[in-house]
Protein backbone atom coordinates (compact mmCIF):
# COMPACT_ATOMS: atom_id res chain seq x y z
CA UNK A 1 0.00 0.00 0.00
CA UNK A 2 0.95 3.77 -0.62
CA UNK A 3 1.95 5.26 2.28
CA UNK A 4 0.33 9.03 2.34
CA UNK A 5 -3.41 8.66 1.94
CA UNK A 6 -3.28 10.64 5.05
CA UNK A 7 -5.18 13.77 5.47
CA UNK A 8 -2.92 16.71 6.46
CA UNK A 9 -2.72 17.07 10.43
CA UNK A 10 -3.55 20.69 12.17
CA UNK A 11 -1.09 23.46 10.77
CA UNK A 12 1.28 24.08 13.54
CA UNK A 13 5.24 26.03 13.66
CA UNK A 14 5.89 29.59 13.64
CA UNK A 15 9.17 30.85 15.28
CA UNK A 16 7.71 29.76 18.29
CA UNK A 17 7.49 26.05 18.00
CA UNK A 18 5.12 25.42 20.44
CA UNK A 19 4.44 21.31 20.58
CA UNK A 20 1.57 20.58 18.35
CA UNK A 21 -1.03 18.28 19.41
CA UNK A 22 -1.05 15.28 16.99
CA UNK A 23 -3.89 13.85 15.17
CA UNK A 24 -4.40 10.17 14.82
CA UNK A 25 -6.53 7.82 14.12
CA UNK A 26 -8.58 5.11 17.01
CA UNK A 27 -7.61 2.16 14.97
CA UNK A 28 -5.18 2.66 12.38
CA UNK A 29 -2.96 -0.02 11.15
CA UNK A 30 -0.89 1.33 8.73
CA UNK A 31 0.54 4.51 7.38
CA UNK A 32 -2.66 5.18 5.30
CA UNK A 33 -5.14 5.43 7.49
CA UNK A 34 -7.19 9.17 8.26
CA UNK A 35 -6.55 10.17 11.15
CA UNK A 36 -9.75 12.04 13.75
CA UNK A 37 -8.63 12.60 17.08
CA UNK A 38 -6.57 14.99 18.87
CA UNK A 39 -4.44 13.11 21.03
CA UNK A 40 -0.91 14.75 22.93
CA UNK A 41 2.16 12.90 24.02
CA UNK A 42 -0.10 11.98 27.67
CA UNK A 43 -2.93 10.53 26.23
CA UNK A 44 -2.04 9.04 22.78
CA UNK A 45 0.86 6.64 21.27
CA UNK A 46 -0.08 3.95 23.29
CA UNK A 47 -0.12 1.19 21.11
CA UNK A 48 2.06 0.70 17.94
CA UNK A 49 -1.02 1.72 15.78
CA UNK A 50 -1.03 5.28 17.28
CA UNK A 51 2.84 5.25 16.80
CA UNK A 52 3.31 4.71 13.36
CA UNK A 53 0.11 7.33 12.40
CA UNK A 54 2.19 10.17 14.66
CA UNK A 55 5.20 9.00 11.82
CA UNK A 56 3.09 9.13 9.41
CA UNK A 57 2.19 13.01 10.33
CA UNK A 58 5.48 14.10 9.88
CA UNK A 59 5.68 12.39 6.48
CA UNK A 60 2.45 14.35 5.49
CA UNK A 61 4.07 17.67 6.14
CA UNK A 62 6.35 17.01 3.17
CA UNK A 63 3.25 17.93 0.94
CA UNK A 64 3.29 21.45 2.06
CA UNK A 65 6.89 21.71 0.44
CA UNK A 66 5.49 21.86 -3.44
CA UNK A 67 2.61 24.38 -3.42
CA UNK A 68 3.33 27.15 -1.13
CA UNK A 69 6.79 27.13 -0.24
CA UNK A 70 10.29 25.43 -0.77
CA UNK A 71 10.08 24.09 -3.42
CA UNK A 72 7.74 26.99 -5.49
CA UNK A 73 10.27 29.44 -4.16
CA UNK A 74 13.55 27.45 -5.40
CA UNK A 75 12.53 27.70 -8.89
CA UNK A 76 10.16 30.70 -9.63
CA UNK A 77 12.93 33.26 -7.92
CA UNK A 78 15.17 31.65 -10.92
CA UNK A 79 15.59 31.31 -14.87
CA UNK A 80 13.29 28.22 -14.67
CA UNK A 81 10.03 29.31 -13.82
CA UNK A 82 7.48 32.61 -14.10
CA UNK A 83 3.81 32.89 -13.97
CA UNK A 84 2.83 36.30 -15.93
CA UNK A 85 -0.27 38.12 -15.21
CA UNK A 86 -2.57 37.30 -17.79
CA UNK A 87 -5.33 39.67 -17.68
CA UNK A 88 -7.12 39.50 -14.58
CA UNK A 89 -5.65 35.96 -13.57
CA UNK A 90 -2.38 35.79 -11.58
CA UNK A 91 -1.63 39.45 -10.75
CA UNK A 92 -2.63 38.65 -6.85
CA UNK A 93 -1.32 41.74 -5.78
CA UNK A 94 1.67 41.12 -7.61
CA UNK A 95 3.26 38.78 -5.67
CA UNK A 96 4.30 36.40 -8.70
CA UNK A 97 6.09 38.67 -10.71
CA UNK A 98 7.51 39.85 -7.17
CA UNK A 99 9.15 36.75 -6.47
CA UNK A 100 10.54 35.44 -10.15
CA UNK A 101 11.52 39.83 -10.74
CA UNK A 102 13.46 39.36 -6.55
CA UNK A 103 11.79 42.38 -5.74
CA UNK A 104 10.72 41.61 -2.01
CA UNK A 105 10.92 42.75 1.21
CA UNK A 106 10.57 41.75 4.84
CA UNK A 107 6.85 43.01 4.66
CA UNK A 108 5.93 42.25 0.91
CA UNK A 109 3.23 40.56 -0.32
CA UNK A 110 5.27 37.38 -1.42
CA UNK A 111 7.22 37.28 2.22
CA UNK A 112 4.12 37.39 3.92
CA UNK A 113 2.13 34.76 2.10
CA UNK A 114 5.10 32.15 0.44
CA UNK A 115 7.95 32.74 2.29
CA UNK A 116 6.18 33.04 5.88
CA UNK A 117 3.81 30.09 4.66
CA UNK A 118 6.88 28.26 4.10
CA UNK A 119 8.70 28.96 7.50
CA UNK A 120 5.53 27.28 9.13
CA UNK A 121 5.14 24.71 7.30
CA UNK A 122 8.43 23.46 7.76
CA UNK A 123 8.77 24.07 11.48
CA UNK A 124 5.63 22.33 11.62
CA UNK A 125 7.56 19.20 10.28
CA UNK A 126 10.29 20.01 12.83
CA UNK A 127 7.82 20.38 15.49
CA UNK A 128 5.88 16.96 14.35
CA UNK A 129 9.19 15.38 14.23
CA UNK A 130 10.52 16.40 17.58
CA UNK A 131 7.10 15.23 19.63
CA UNK A 132 7.44 11.67 18.13
CA UNK A 133 11.22 11.48 18.49
CA UNK A 134 10.27 12.46 22.51
CA UNK A 135 7.40 10.05 22.24
CA UNK A 136 9.39 6.90 20.87
CA UNK A 137 12.43 7.85 22.91
CA UNK A 138 10.10 7.41 25.98
CA UNK A 139 8.33 3.92 24.36
CA UNK A 140 11.25 1.95 23.42
CA UNK A 141 11.11 -1.20 21.62
CA UNK A 142 13.00 -3.25 19.32
CA UNK A 143 12.21 -1.24 16.37
CA UNK A 144 12.85 2.44 18.27
CA UNK A 145 16.25 2.68 16.96
CA UNK A 146 14.81 2.36 13.53
CA UNK A 147 11.88 4.61 14.25
CA UNK A 148 13.94 7.43 15.55
CA UNK A 149 16.90 7.46 12.72
CA UNK A 150 13.75 8.09 10.47
CA UNK A 151 12.88 10.88 12.54
CA UNK A 152 16.05 12.35 12.84
CA UNK A 153 16.65 12.11 8.93
CA UNK A 154 12.90 13.57 8.18
CA UNK A 155 13.88 16.50 10.99
CA UNK A 156 16.98 17.24 9.09
CA UNK A 157 15.65 17.48 5.55
CA UNK A 158 13.25 20.16 7.31
CA UNK A 159 16.25 21.95 8.65
CA UNK A 160 17.92 21.55 5.37
CA UNK A 161 15.12 23.70 3.44
CA UNK A 162 14.86 26.14 6.23
CA UNK A 163 18.35 26.98 5.93
CA UNK A 164 18.52 26.81 2.60
CA UNK A 165 16.02 29.57 2.50
CA UNK A 166 16.85 31.39 5.62
CA UNK A 167 20.27 30.93 6.19
CA UNK A 168 20.76 30.81 10.43
CA UNK A 169 18.00 33.08 11.56
CA UNK A 170 15.56 29.79 12.17
CA UNK A 171 16.56 28.61 15.82
CA UNK A 172 17.67 24.95 16.38
CA UNK A 173 14.83 23.48 18.39
CA UNK A 174 15.09 19.44 19.45
CA UNK A 175 12.54 19.41 22.40
CA UNK A 176 8.77 20.16 22.70
CA UNK A 177 9.45 22.68 25.31
CA UNK A 178 7.09 25.75 25.32
CA UNK A 179 9.55 28.43 24.98
CA UNK A 180 10.66 30.47 22.17
CA UNK A 181 14.23 30.15 20.97
CA UNK A 182 16.60 32.75 19.16
CA UNK A 183 18.04 32.55 16.09
CA UNK A 184 21.14 30.16 15.34
CA UNK A 185 24.06 30.58 12.98
CA UNK A 186 24.29 28.67 9.87
CA UNK A 187 27.47 26.53 10.68
CA UNK A 188 25.18 25.59 13.61
CA UNK A 189 22.65 24.53 12.03
CA UNK A 190 25.09 22.51 9.28
CA UNK A 191 26.55 20.88 11.58
CA UNK A 192 23.22 19.50 13.14
CA UNK A 193 22.07 18.50 9.82
CA UNK A 194 25.28 16.47 9.61
CA UNK A 195 25.54 15.37 12.54
CA UNK A 196 22.25 13.68 12.74
CA UNK A 197 22.25 12.12 9.44
CA UNK A 198 25.48 10.56 10.22
CA UNK A 199 24.11 9.76 13.33
CA UNK A 200 20.36 7.47 11.39
CA UNK A 201 22.64 6.20 8.99
CA UNK A 202 23.63 2.76 11.28
CA UNK A 203 19.95 2.66 11.63
CA UNK A 204 18.04 2.48 8.65
CA UNK A 205 17.21 0.38 5.87
CA UNK A 206 18.74 0.15 2.10
CA UNK A 207 15.20 -0.88 0.77
CA UNK A 208 11.76 -0.62 2.92
CA UNK A 209 9.17 -3.56 1.39
CA UNK A 210 6.55 -2.50 -0.63
CA UNK A 211 4.04 -1.86 2.18
CA UNK A 212 6.33 0.89 3.12
CA UNK A 213 7.00 2.75 0.08
CA UNK A 214 7.91 6.43 0.87
CA UNK A 215 9.76 5.89 3.94
CA UNK A 216 13.35 6.93 4.27
CA UNK A 217 16.40 4.61 4.31
CA UNK A 218 20.03 4.77 3.65
CA UNK A 219 19.50 6.23 0.24
CA UNK A 220 17.95 9.46 1.20
CA UNK A 221 19.95 10.27 4.13
CA UNK A 222 23.16 10.05 2.18
CA UNK A 223 21.83 11.88 -0.55
CA UNK A 224 20.95 14.76 1.85
CA UNK A 225 24.28 14.55 3.11
CA UNK A 226 25.54 14.39 -0.36
CA UNK A 227 23.90 17.77 -1.10
CA UNK A 228 24.54 19.25 1.97
CA UNK A 229 28.54 18.56 1.68
CA UNK A 230 28.38 20.17 -1.91
CA UNK A 231 26.35 23.31 -0.94
CA UNK A 232 29.50 23.75 2.13
CA UNK A 233 30.73 27.06 0.80
CA UNK A 234 27.52 28.53 1.07
CA UNK A 235 25.21 26.24 3.75
CA UNK A 236 28.13 26.41 6.01
CA UNK A 237 29.21 30.32 6.01
CA UNK A 238 27.30 33.00 7.90
CA UNK A 239 29.22 35.54 5.70
CA UNK A 240 31.56 36.04 2.76
CA UNK A 241 29.08 33.79 0.23
CA UNK A 242 30.20 35.14 -2.83
CA UNK A 243 27.41 36.40 -5.54
CA UNK A 244 29.52 36.10 -9.14
CA UNK A 245 31.93 33.47 -8.14
CA UNK A 246 31.72 29.67 -7.43
CA UNK A 247 31.84 28.62 -3.87
CA UNK A 248 33.71 25.87 -3.74
CA UNK A 249 32.68 22.57 -1.77
CA UNK A 250 36.08 22.34 0.24
CA UNK A 251 37.02 21.00 2.27
CA UNK A 252 33.47 19.02 1.84
CA UNK A 253 34.47 17.59 -1.23
CA UNK A 254 35.65 14.47 -0.57
CA UNK A 255 32.37 14.07 2.17
CA UNK A 256 30.24 15.13 -1.00
CA UNK A 257 31.33 12.45 -2.96
CA UNK A 258 31.73 9.44 -0.31
CA UNK A 259 28.01 10.33 0.45
CA UNK A 260 26.88 10.33 -3.49
CA UNK A 261 28.90 7.10 -3.97
CA UNK A 262 27.40 5.41 -1.08
CA UNK A 263 23.79 5.56 -3.12
CA UNK A 264 25.99 5.07 -6.60
CA UNK A 265 27.29 1.79 -4.80
CA UNK A 266 24.21 0.80 -2.76
CA UNK A 267 23.06 -0.98 -5.98
CA UNK A 268 19.73 -0.08 -5.36
CA UNK A 269 19.41 2.53 -7.95
CA UNK A 270 19.81 3.29 -11.38
CA UNK A 271 19.28 5.52 -14.17
CA UNK A 272 16.77 5.49 -16.80
CA UNK A 273 17.33 3.54 -20.20
CA UNK A 274 17.33 6.03 -22.92
CA UNK A 275 14.18 7.05 -23.62
CA UNK A 276 12.85 6.28 -20.65
CA UNK A 277 13.45 9.33 -18.69
CA UNK A 278 9.86 10.30 -18.18
CA UNK A 279 8.88 7.63 -16.49
CA UNK A 280 10.31 8.82 -13.30
CA UNK A 281 7.90 11.36 -13.23
CA UNK A 282 4.95 9.32 -14.82
CA UNK A 283 1.36 9.25 -13.00
CA UNK A 284 2.38 5.86 -11.85
CA UNK A 285 6.19 6.60 -11.07
CA UNK A 286 6.35 4.39 -8.21
CA UNK A 287 8.71 1.55 -10.07
CA UNK A 288 11.45 4.58 -11.10
CA UNK A 289 14.71 3.14 -10.39
CA UNK A 290 15.98 6.56 -10.06
CA UNK A 291 14.48 7.75 -6.91
CA UNK A 292 15.42 7.81 -3.66
CA UNK A 293 13.50 10.21 -2.13
CA UNK A 294 9.83 11.28 -2.69
CA UNK A 295 6.91 13.04 -1.75
CA UNK A 296 4.74 10.59 -2.18
CA UNK A 297 0.92 11.32 -3.55
CA UNK A 298 -2.51 9.96 -3.93
CA UNK A 299 -4.81 11.49 -6.74
CA UNK A 300 -7.66 9.93 -4.82
CA UNK A 301 -8.60 13.27 -3.66
CA UNK A 302 -8.23 16.82 -3.29
CA UNK A 303 -4.85 17.66 -1.22
CA UNK A 304 -3.44 14.71 -1.29
CA UNK A 305 -2.04 14.79 -4.88
CA UNK A 306 0.19 17.22 -6.57
CA UNK A 307 -0.43 20.43 -8.39
CA UNK A 308 1.93 20.81 -10.87
CA UNK A 309 -0.42 20.14 -14.13
CA UNK A 310 -3.27 22.60 -12.18
CA UNK A 311 -0.69 25.16 -11.75
CA UNK A 312 0.61 25.49 -16.01
CA UNK A 313 -1.87 24.01 -18.33
CA UNK A 314 -4.59 26.09 -19.99
CA UNK A 315 -7.98 26.33 -18.73
CA UNK A 316 -9.56 23.81 -21.83
CA UNK A 317 -6.43 21.43 -22.38
CA UNK A 318 -7.93 18.91 -19.30
CA UNK A 319 -11.52 18.77 -17.18
CA UNK A 320 -10.26 16.95 -13.78
CA UNK A 321 -10.43 18.87 -11.00
CA UNK A 322 -12.66 21.89 -12.52
CA UNK A 323 -10.02 22.52 -14.77
CA UNK A 324 -6.22 23.70 -15.44
CA UNK A 325 -5.22 27.68 -13.79
CA UNK A 326 -2.78 28.34 -16.81
CA UNK A 327 0.01 29.95 -14.71
CA UNK A 328 3.05 28.93 -14.29
CA UNK A 329 5.61 29.19 -17.88
CA UNK A 330 9.38 28.66 -19.00
CA UNK A 331 11.53 32.00 -19.86
CA UNK A 332 12.27 31.44 -24.05
CA UNK A 333 15.99 31.29 -22.62
CA UNK A 334 15.39 28.91 -20.11
CA UNK A 335 13.71 26.35 -22.53
CA UNK A 336 16.02 27.60 -25.50
CA UNK A 337 18.72 25.42 -23.53
CA UNK A 338 17.25 21.90 -24.52
CA UNK A 339 18.23 20.79 -27.82
CA UNK A 340 15.81 18.66 -30.09
CA UNK A 341 17.38 16.04 -29.72
CA UNK A 342 17.06 15.88 -25.81
CA UNK A 343 14.53 13.59 -24.57
CA UNK A 344 14.08 15.84 -22.09
CA UNK A 345 13.00 18.79 -24.37
CA UNK A 346 9.64 16.17 -23.93
CA UNK A 347 8.79 17.79 -20.37
CA UNK A 348 7.67 21.38 -22.39
CA UNK A 349 4.87 21.78 -23.89
CA UNK A 350 5.05 24.38 -26.93
CA UNK A 351 3.52 24.77 -29.88
CA UNK A 352 -0.17 23.57 -31.22
CA UNK A 353 -1.83 22.35 -28.13
CA UNK A 354 -4.16 19.08 -27.68
CA UNK A 355 -6.85 18.32 -25.00
CA UNK A 356 -5.32 15.22 -22.57
CA UNK A 357 -8.90 14.50 -22.26
CA UNK A 358 -9.81 13.67 -26.25
CA UNK A 359 -6.48 14.26 -27.67
CA UNK A 360 -8.07 16.60 -30.18
CA UNK A 361 -6.61 20.32 -31.04
CA UNK A 362 -7.39 22.48 -28.15
CA UNK A 363 -8.79 26.39 -28.42
CA UNK A 364 -8.02 29.32 -26.37
CA UNK A 365 -10.84 30.65 -24.22
CA UNK A 366 -11.79 32.88 -27.78
CA UNK A 367 -12.27 29.97 -29.74
CA UNK A 368 -9.02 30.68 -31.25
CA UNK A 369 -6.21 27.48 -32.03
CA UNK A 370 -4.26 27.32 -28.39
CA UNK A 371 -0.33 27.84 -29.38
CA UNK A 372 2.11 28.22 -26.48
CA UNK A 373 4.53 30.66 -27.85
CA UNK A 374 8.49 30.86 -26.06
CA UNK A 375 8.22 34.58 -25.79
CA UNK A 376 6.64 36.44 -23.12
CA UNK A 377 6.54 39.61 -24.39
CA UNK A 378 5.12 41.32 -21.86
CA UNK A 379 4.89 39.13 -18.22
CA UNK A 380 2.69 42.26 -17.08
CA UNK A 381 0.26 41.65 -19.79
CA UNK A 382 0.41 38.20 -21.13
CA UNK A 383 -2.13 36.37 -23.30
CA UNK A 384 -3.99 32.81 -22.88
CA UNK A 385 -0.42 30.97 -24.76
CA UNK A 386 2.15 33.25 -23.92
CA UNK A 387 4.92 31.01 -22.19
CA UNK A 388 6.13 27.36 -23.34
CA UNK A 389 4.75 25.16 -20.23
CA UNK A 390 5.87 22.30 -18.06
CA UNK A 391 4.51 18.95 -18.42
CA UNK A 392 7.39 17.31 -16.59
CA UNK A 393 4.51 15.90 -14.38
CA UNK A 394 1.87 14.50 -17.25
CA UNK A 395 -1.46 14.79 -15.60
CA UNK A 396 -3.91 11.92 -14.75
CA UNK A 397 -7.38 12.95 -16.90
CA UNK A 398 -9.53 11.03 -14.12
CA UNK A 399 -8.36 13.36 -10.70
CA UNK A 400 -11.02 14.07 -8.49
CA UNK A 401 -9.27 17.09 -7.03
CA UNK A 402 -7.60 20.52 -7.33
CA UNK A 403 -4.54 18.95 -6.39
CA UNK A 404 -5.09 15.35 -7.28
CA UNK A 405 -2.46 13.93 -8.84
CA UNK A 406 -0.34 11.10 -7.88
CA UNK A 407 2.54 11.98 -9.43
CA UNK A 408 5.34 10.97 -6.88
CA UNK A 409 7.86 13.82 -6.23
CA UNK A 410 11.10 13.43 -6.27
CA UNK A 411 13.92 15.14 -3.81
CA UNK A 412 16.31 13.18 -4.88
CA UNK A 413 17.13 10.81 -7.89
CA UNK A 414 20.44 9.04 -8.79
CA UNK A 415 20.88 11.20 -11.84
CA UNK A 416 21.32 13.91 -8.75
CA UNK A 417 24.10 12.00 -7.06
CA UNK A 418 26.66 11.50 -10.70
CA UNK A 419 26.09 15.12 -10.95
CA UNK A 420 27.37 16.12 -7.39
CA UNK A 421 30.04 13.73 -7.52
CA UNK A 422 31.23 15.26 -11.20
CA UNK A 423 31.18 18.88 -9.35
CA UNK A 424 33.05 17.70 -6.35
CA UNK A 425 35.68 15.93 -8.16
CA UNK A 426 35.95 18.93 -10.70
CA UNK A 427 36.51 21.45 -7.37
CA UNK A 428 39.28 18.61 -6.51
CA UNK A 429 40.90 19.46 -9.82
CA UNK A 430 39.99 16.19 -11.31
CA UNK A 431 38.05 16.70 -14.12
CA UNK A 432 38.85 14.24 -16.45
CA UNK A 433 37.11 12.15 -14.16
CA UNK A 434 34.36 14.36 -13.19
CA UNK A 435 33.66 14.50 -17.11
CA UNK A 436 33.38 10.79 -16.75
CA UNK A 437 30.68 11.33 -14.06
CA UNK A 438 29.01 14.08 -16.25
CA UNK A 439 28.67 12.00 -19.56
CA UNK A 440 27.33 9.49 -17.68
CA UNK A 441 24.18 11.56 -17.70
CA UNK A 442 23.87 14.17 -20.12
CA UNK A 443 25.21 11.37 -22.92
CA UNK A 444 22.10 8.84 -22.07
CA UNK A 445 19.91 11.96 -22.09
CA UNK A 446 20.90 13.44 -25.31
CA UNK A 447 23.74 10.97 -26.77
CA UNK A 448 23.55 13.06 -30.33
CA UNK A 449 25.45 15.79 -28.40
CA UNK A 450 28.05 14.46 -26.20
CA UNK A 451 30.10 15.95 -23.48
CA UNK A 452 32.84 17.75 -25.23
CA UNK A 453 36.57 16.20 -24.94
CA UNK A 454 39.28 17.90 -23.50
CA UNK A 455 37.61 20.90 -21.31
CA UNK A 456 39.16 23.08 -18.87
CA UNK A 457 37.86 23.27 -14.58
CA UNK A 458 35.63 26.25 -15.70
CA UNK A 459 34.15 24.52 -18.50
CA UNK A 460 33.40 21.72 -16.71
CA UNK A 461 31.73 23.32 -13.97
CA UNK A 462 29.74 25.51 -16.23
CA UNK A 463 28.31 22.08 -18.43
CA UNK A 464 27.45 20.62 -14.64
CA UNK A 465 25.20 23.58 -13.80
CA UNK A 466 23.68 23.52 -17.42
CA UNK A 467 23.10 19.75 -17.10
CA UNK A 468 21.56 20.11 -13.74
CA UNK A 469 18.76 22.59 -15.37
CA UNK A 470 18.02 20.21 -18.23
CA UNK A 471 17.67 17.28 -15.43
CA UNK A 472 16.03 19.08 -12.76
CA UNK A 473 13.79 21.83 -13.87
CA UNK A 474 10.82 21.76 -12.11
CA UNK A 475 12.54 19.70 -9.11
CA UNK A 476 13.41 22.73 -7.26
CA UNK A 477 17.06 22.39 -7.47
CA UNK A 478 17.69 25.55 -9.61
CA UNK A 479 18.01 28.57 -6.70
CA UNK A 480 20.55 26.63 -4.78
CA UNK A 481 22.35 25.61 -8.07
CA UNK A 482 22.36 29.20 -8.92
CA UNK A 483 23.83 30.53 -5.64
CA UNK A 484 26.54 28.18 -4.84
CA UNK A 485 28.01 29.06 -8.55
CA UNK A 486 27.62 33.11 -7.86
CA UNK A 487 24.95 33.33 -10.53
CA UNK A 488 21.54 34.02 -8.75
CA UNK A 489 21.07 37.44 -8.53
CA UNK A 490 21.86 37.48 -12.43
CA UNK A 491 19.68 39.32 -14.61
CA UNK A 492 17.96 36.25 -17.06
CA UNK A 493 16.19 38.09 -18.98
CA UNK A 494 15.47 42.06 -19.70
CA UNK A 495 12.06 41.31 -21.30
CA UNK A 496 11.15 39.01 -18.25
CA UNK A 497 12.36 41.50 -15.29
CA UNK A 498 10.77 44.42 -16.96
CA UNK A 499 14.07 46.46 -17.36
CA UNK A 500 15.35 45.68 -13.71
CA UNK A 501 18.69 46.68 -13.10
CA UNK A 502 20.62 43.93 -12.25
CA UNK A 503 20.67 42.69 -8.38
CA UNK A 504 24.72 41.51 -7.60
CA UNK A 505 24.46 44.69 -5.37
CA UNK A 506 21.95 43.42 -3.61
CA UNK A 507 23.42 40.37 -2.11
CA UNK A 508 21.20 40.26 0.70
CA UNK A 509 18.50 38.49 -1.72
CA UNK A 510 20.55 35.10 -1.70
CA UNK A 511 18.81 34.66 1.21
CA UNK A 512 14.59 35.26 2.03
CA UNK A 513 13.88 37.39 5.05
CA UNK A 514 12.31 36.44 7.91
CA UNK A 515 8.88 37.54 7.66
CA UNK A 516 7.65 40.08 9.72
CA UNK A 517 5.25 37.91 10.77
CA UNK A 518 7.61 35.61 12.55
CA UNK A 519 9.74 38.33 14.12
CA UNK A 520 6.48 39.89 15.94
CA UNK A 521 5.58 36.27 17.11
CA UNK A 522 8.81 35.83 18.69
CA UNK A 523 11.39 38.84 19.36
CA UNK A 524 14.53 36.53 19.66
CA UNK A 525 14.63 36.13 15.89
CA UNK A 526 17.24 38.08 13.83
CA UNK A 527 16.45 39.39 10.76
CA UNK A 528 18.70 38.45 7.72
CA UNK A 529 21.13 40.99 6.70
CA UNK A 530 20.19 43.40 4.03
CA UNK A 531 16.34 43.28 5.37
Amino acid sequence: MRLFKLQSVRRVGRALLLAPLFVVGQTCTSLTEVPNDALTPDNAFKTEAELLAGVAAVYAQLRSTEWVGYITLQDLTTDVSIVPTRGSDWYDNGRWLEIHRQTWTANSGSALDDMNGAWNNLFAGIAKANLMIDVVTKAGGPTSAKTLAELRTLRAWFYYMLQDMFGGAPPLVTSTALQRSPSSTRPEIYAFIESELTAALPNLDDTRPAAEFGRVTKGAANAILASLRLNAGVFNKSTGISTTAYNTCAPNCQGAIDAANAVINSGVYSLSPAGQWGGNFAVNNTASPENIFVIVYTGESQGLGGCWPWRTLHYNQLNAGGGPWNGFATLAETYAQFTATDERRGMWLAGAQNSFDTGLPANDRTGNPLVFTPAIPDANQANESHGVRFNKFPPLTSATGGCGMPNDFPFFRISEMYLIKAEALNELGQTAAAMVELARVHNLRDPSNPIAAGLTQAQVRDAILKERLLEFAAEGKRRSDLVRHGKFLNQWSTAMLNGKANRNSAPHLILFPVPETQRGSNPLLTQNPGY
